[in-house]
């Protein structure tokens, strides 16, 4: 069976290849990927998918779906597309050098992850075909996973209620099946609307709605003795009032993102913020009013199915690497500042024994594969929108190597990687793997059924979307 998926893997990789380049010279940001939807829409149509377009009222949001026979069961791959701002640099160099300085890059590898989607889904496909067997491909299009994201919106649709399960990847440094958990997240814009005055002729007929915004601030700084050890509390101003400070500031508005490992002590969190902001207003004489902008609820694996995707990472194995691909990873390496030279040291040791961390270093690509721990609890404080698909049917995402072990994602270093043969080999690897564990999981419908058990556990019978029925798709305003 491993021999056959690399066969069909390898029959399309120039092709993969060709997207992933086309991608990442895209580079469009979240809800802009007019032309990275395009090639894979097309790429898509060319073997032979049905495309279903702008899908819950995302113009770059879309399915790609192959049937055959009676359709069952429906397996759905998970594509993300969309690049990070300010991390423009060419491809393959070791030191920062933007395309267009200032300009956007696929700091994520989003490039790799939607190719290698497209690598799975065709491969899976070519299986059915061949083999004359039932079952559905459906390749989920998902923007925006740097924004404020869309499978949220997309399981809110319903377009998850008939997918038996889902699989996906990202890439990483490491290769392993995700034991760690991601946290959940929710977003919202505070407006507060006083009184215009003279600062320094008529100040007491002001009312700031800047001052609000501080009071809330500090508001939020005491909060944060009082929350729990995982949780996360981010902000930044979007309109400080303006640049005149002879002015009271009439008009101000600050984003502030929650994060904490269930959607439940988010809400709980966010709550408590909306206290504070309701009590900066009071304090100021101003108007406060918010709007949830973006949610993601925590992603944690089914375990039934991340056992299968794990035995079929241990068969397939680490991307192959050469000389040329640890001399660029050692290059890239030095190319980090001392202390997070240090910071990385440290955190490799929870992979690999502390006597063999220096001569790892001096070939900084994983060579082994990690094995999934089913007994993990812990919470990486990251957010991803994966977790909604999580709630909505099983669902279990890869990491692979794509870059030198210590990598830090959302860096020009990680643009670079994303565009070179290092990205590219994790990429096909990352799509056998897939493929594989989709065929196997196909062939257990036992199996299915007990993820599908799982899930119920989790989310009680039914999807509960963490965004209030009046959040849209921020389309042009995130």
């Amino acid at each position: 069976m491993k021999d056959t998926v690399k066969r069909l893997v390898n029959a399309k990789a120039e092709d993969t290849i060709r997207l992933a380049k086309d991608i990442w010279s895209f580079a469009e940001l979240s809800y802009e990927e007019y032309k990275s939807a395009a090639v894979l829409k097309e790429a898509l149509v060319n073997e032979g998918f049905v495309i279903d377009d702008g899908i819950a009222g995302i113009p770059t949001a879309f399915t790609a779906t192959y049937k055959v026979g009676s359709g069952r069961p429906v397996m759905a791959l998970l594509a993300e597309y969309d690049a990070l701002d300010g991390l423009s640099q060419k491809a393959g160099l070791t030191e920062p050098e933007p395309v267009v300085p200032g300009g956007s890059g696929h700091g994520c590898g989003h490039n790799l992850l939607g190719a290698g989607c497209y690598s799975a889904a065709v491969a899976l496909k070519d299986y059915l075909v061949e083999n004359n067997l039932d079952g559905s491909v459906v390749f989920f299009g998902c923007p925006a996973e740097e924004g404020a994201g869309s499978k949220q919106f997309i399981a809110r649709a319903g377009y998850f209620d008939d997918v038996d399960f889902a699989y996906t990847w990202h890439p990483s440094t490491f290769n392993e099946v995700a034991s760690k958990g991601s946290v959940a997240i929710m977003g919202a814009n505070f407006t507060f609307d006083g009184i215009s005055s003279h600062a320094g002729g008529s100040p007491h007929l002001g009312r700031s709605a800047l001052d609000a915004i501080e009071l809330m601030n500090v508001g939020v700084n005491y909060l944060r003795e009082h929350m729990i050890d995982a949780a996360r509390v981010h902000y930044a101003y979007s309109d400080a009032g303006g640049t005149a400070p002879n002015v009271v500031q009439s008009h101000a508005v600050i984003k502030y993102e929650v994060r904490a490992p269930k959607v439940s002590q988010v809400q709980e969190l966010f709550a408590r913020v909306v206290d504070i902001a309701k009590g900066a207003a009071l304090m100021t004489g101003t108007k406060m009013s918010f709007e949830i902008t973006m949610a993601f609820s925590d992603y944690t694996p089914n375990k039934t199915l991340a056992a299968v995707m794990d035995e079929c990472l241990s068969e397939v194995g680490a991307p192959e690497w050469d000389e040329a691909d640890f001399d660029m990873a050692a290059r890239m390496l030095r190319s980090y500042n001392k202390n997070t030279l240090t910071n990385i040291k440290e955190s490799l040791k929870e992979y690999f024994d502390r006597e063999d961390i220096t001569d790892i270093l001096e070939k900084p690509l994983d060579q082994d594969v990690h094995p999934f721990n089913p007994k993990e609890f812990r919470y990486e404080s990251g957010s991803t929108d994966v977790g909604d698909v999580g709630y909505a049917t099983p669902t279990v995402m890869l990491y692979m190597s794509t870059a030198c072990l210590g990598n830090v994602d959302h860096t020009w270093q990680n643009t670079s990687f994303s565009c070179s043969g290092i990205g590219m080999k994790g990429m096909l690897r990352a799509a056998e793997v897939m493929t594989l564990a989709c065929i196997k999981t196909m062939q257990q419908p036992e199996l299915i059924e007990k993820a599908k058990a799982e899930l119920k556990k989790k989310n009680g019978g039914k999807y509960v979307c963490p965004l209030p029925d009046y959040t849209m798709p921020p389309i042009g305003k995130y």
